[in-house]
């Protein structure tokens, strides 16, 4: 027998001791069986693989004795239905609990809200107790197993998720795995002079390591957080700091810090999370030489994070943050031997920089040319696609796509940031520039969707024209997103047409980080008014809800059907078609504010119906296409 064998038969005699009285041990066992190898073999890849599956069973023993019946019998449902987050009846919703209804029980009482809207799945922005402020909107966390006070306790989260799952929402919280405030208790062990703890970080006593990183490591925010480390006075140590000086980097080459995060996820899965959102995973090891970013031992070290997530509390999925190139993205959904091991979702950063690039530009042709290179990702898992979210844009064109199309890349690049700052001629944007490289020149962009989209300008200049066709823009833009497969994320206040709040220029501790202005309070009066039709919320949230009905009747859109994205002979006009065993889809979408005409050969005709707008459409063999038309075809 190979000593991989042996340690998981050694293993699997351990975790069954230490729940021998336990009544759902059959069943946990059997899960063990399924996704011990995986464990093991993403243990082996970067840790010591028999002593550390011996710790890590007792981990796994403990979170299953403290799971509640109720989210047992979750877990057995979910194995019943495991794409779940696959289906086209999924659509997510991302919210701050504070903006949204001022605290956890706030939320209760709008689930109603969520509910009638068609959402099943429900984001939460970090909740987690972060540092005092400055803290990185919530993303530097001193306490895993706490809620910030004025949002309520972990009793109110796990009431919160209960009433979420009987009304079928299913919730996400931020799991921040690349770093922890400088005030965690991790830290403060570490700066009291425990040698463990001062492990779980990266700590040098002088700067010969940390130049010789630096010479290849990025600047994440150069303008206010330059260099990649910090001197901590009380450790007499250069401590790794990627992001902000209060934000330490953990040790994730140290096997307790993985068997650390492991009882966390565990944790939090047991107050009902339904799916963790894994922060800056891509930056979690480190490799001198290189930007210590998407190393292979991160794919290893999610898998076997999966794997035991997978054993004690099936229910629970993993999202990645991973806001990384095409080549690279890929990978956090798996591929090769980590293929459907690892991430169940990740975000599709490339669909949402080419939507906003296309509209700038009315042009679909870089769209399609670098969606069409994307590798194919495994059919158990899925896109989390998105317009707006809480962060900034970066301008993430790839060089290589862009000049095979001829295309400059930097000037494209330099095009977009100004466009939508609104520095550039005809630009219908209202949004500011965030951070600036001073290597690449490379600017990115804060700005809510509907400011972006056009609906700010118009609005400020009593144009009504201007108005409905940025509200028709707007539609066109969050169809692609509905309509390219995968889970959709609606970000709070879009579906109202919120604008950019200027209000954070007056909060010391926000005036800094001008993201704060697409991170707005919500307006409820908005949303009264959306539900009579009336102004400009009542047009946009008929349309948003247009499209979640569509969505939901389309079996195409389930996430393991694969999009091909494609241009016709007209540029303005761009093709996403979906082949299914309930017929096809092709969606057809006008990238401009003037009517356009394209040829339909060989790709759609025939009397169709369009399923946004439940009328039939005769498809000929070349046809017109409205101003930013967004066309469902059911074939």
């Amino acid at each position: 027998m190979s000593t991989r064998q042996k340690t998981i038969d050694a293993a699997r005699k351990r975790l069954a001791s230490n729940l021998k009285s336990d009544p759902g041990l059959e069943d946990l066992l059997l899960r063990y069986d399924r996704w011990a190898s995986d464990l093991y073999d993403g243990l082996a890849a970067v840790y010591p693989a028999e002593s550390t599956m011996e710790k890590i069973v007792d981990v796994i023993a403990g979170i299953f004795a403290a799971r509640s019946q109720e989210l047992r019998n979750r877990d057995q449902a979910r194995i019943l239905s495991p794409d779940w987050f696959q289906s086209p009846d999924a659509v997510g919703y991302v919210a701050y609990a504070d903006l949204f209804a001022g605290d956890l029980n706030g939320i209760r009482k709008k689930i109603g809200y969520l509910e009638d809207l068609g959402i099943t799945y429900l984001h939460l922005m970090p909740l987690l107790t972060p540092r005092p402020s400055p803290n990185d909107g919530g993303y530097a966390v001193m306490d895993y197993r706490t809620v910030r006070k004025d949002l309520g306790s972990m009793k109110d989260l796990s009431k919160l998720s209960s009433e979420l799952h009987e009304s079928g929402i299913s919730l996400t919280l931020d799991l921040v795995l690349n770093h922890v405030a400088k005030e965690h208790e991790w830290a403060e062990k570490a700066k009291a002079g425990d040698k463990k703890y001062r492990n779980y970080f990266y700590a040098y006593d002088d700067r010969v390591i940390p130049d010789q990183f630096e010479k290849t490591l990025p600047e994440i925010f150069p303008t206010f957080a330059p260099g990649n480390f910090t001197f901590n006075e009380e450790m007499r140590a250069w401590v790794w700091t990627t992001f902000n000086d209060y934000q330490w980097d953990v040790n994730w080459s140290n096997p307790d810090v993985f068997l650390e995060y492991v009882d966390i996820i565990g944790y939090l899965a047991n107050q009902g999370t339904d799916c963790v959102r894994l922060d800056a995973i891509a930056f979690i090891w480190k490799r001198l030489g290189t930007d210590s970013q998407n190393q292979p031992e991160v794919h290893a070290i999610t898998q076997a994070l999966r794997a035991a997530a997978h054993i004690s509390t099936p229910s629970l999925i993993f999202k990645a943050e991973a806001i990384v190139g095409p080549k690279d993205v890929v990978h956090y959904l798996g591929q090769g031997e980590h293929a459907g091991k690892v991430s169940d979702i990740a975000y599709h950063n490339s669909l949402m920089v080419q939507i906003w690039s296309a509209l700038a530009s009315r042009d679909g042709r870089l769209m399609a040319h670098a969606l069409s290179k994307f590798a194919p990702v495994p059919t158990t898992s899925g896109w989390a696609t998105y317009l707006r979210c809480h962060d900034d844009i970066g301008w993430a064109i790839d060089d290589a796509d862009a000049s095979e199309i001829g295309i400059n890349p930097y000037a494209h690049r330099g095009f977009l940031a100004e466009f939508y700052a609104n520095e550039f001629e005809g630009s219908f944007a209202r949004g500011v520039h965030f951070q600036s490289n001073p290597t690449t020149g490379d600017r990115r962009t804060s700005g809510s969707a509907a400011s972006l989209i056009g609906i700010q300008a118009a609005i400020e200049n009593k144009d009504a024209p201007a108005l409905q066709t940025a509200i028709d823009r707007l539609k066109c833009a969050y169809a692609m997103v509905f309509g390219f497969g995968g889970l959709p994320l609606l970000y709070m206040g879009d579906e109202l047409g919120m604008v950019n709040d200027m209000s954070f220029l007056k909060n010391a501790a926000k005036a800094e980080d001008n993201r704060w202005i697409h991170r707005p309070e919500m307006d409820w009066s908005l949303a009264k008014s959306a539900e009579k039709g009336k102004g400009v919320e009542g047009q946009v949230d008929k349309a948003i809800r247009s499209l979640i009905t569509a969505r939901k009747s389309l079996a195409s859109l389930h996430a393991a059907t694969s999009t091909e994205v494609f241009t016709t002979n007209n540029p303005s006009v761009i093709i996403f078609r979906r082949k299914h065993a309930s017929g096809n889809l092709v969606q057809v979408y006008n990238l401009s504010e003037n009517t356009q005409r394209v040829s339909m050969h060989g790709i759609a005709s025939g009397n169709l119906l369009e399923v946004i707008s439940g009328e039939h459409l005769h498809i000929y063999e070349e046809i017109e296409v409205p101003a930013y038309a967004a066309w469902w075809l059911q074939q």
